[in-house]
């Protein structure tokens, strides 16, 4: 039996402030590992505070997410889109997405993608050009989910 193809993401997290903490995504993974979008998460805590704590390290599969009450516009406004990124089997979280947003009042535990990253002078990290990492990243993902192909998210910290 014909083993189901894998869309491997990597979000390497790289730089740490008090309320933000930011990541490179990486699409297929070792050795054709291709860097995506730049990522922006809450902060790094050793016990969860609600909305204000990143995912564990870890893989998670990756599935759509229909009728989500506070991303469904999402499907409203953009005809292309069919679906959260849901991150599957967090431990201690729910509803943990890939999407688009700035700063890290944007996400509650989620995974939040840009083209620009940049540090303020209070040491915190906001991004930029989130949509348009968002649609790209969303293309990429969506080819693979119909094509078939499970998707899995590998979460991990820069170890250099």
């Amino acid at each position: 039996q014909k083993a189901t193809p894998i869309l491997n993401i990597e979000v390497v997290r790289y730089a740490f402030g008090l309320d933000s903490t930011l990541g490179r995504l990486y699409i297929d993974g070792v050795p054709k590992r291709k860097f995506e979008c730049f990522t922006l998460e809450d902060e790094r805590r050793k016990v969860k505070v609600k909305g204000e704590t990143c995912i564990p390290e870890g893989s998670y599969e990756i599935k759509l997410r229909h009728g989500s009450p506070r991303y469904g516009k999402l499907d409203e406004r953009w005809e292309w889109h069919d679906g959260m990124l849901w991150l599957q089997d967090v431990p201690g979280f729910e509803y943990i997405y890939i999407h688009p947003g700035n700063d890290d009042d944007d996400t509650e535990g989620c995974i939040l993608v840009a083209q620009v990253p940049l540090t303020f002078p209070d040491g915190e990290f906001h991004v930029g050009k989130s949509r348009d990492a968002y649609k790209e990243l969303y293309r990429k993902v969506m080819l693979a989910i119909n094509a078939g192909e499970r998707v899995v998210i590998h979460v991990m910290e820069d170890v250099r």
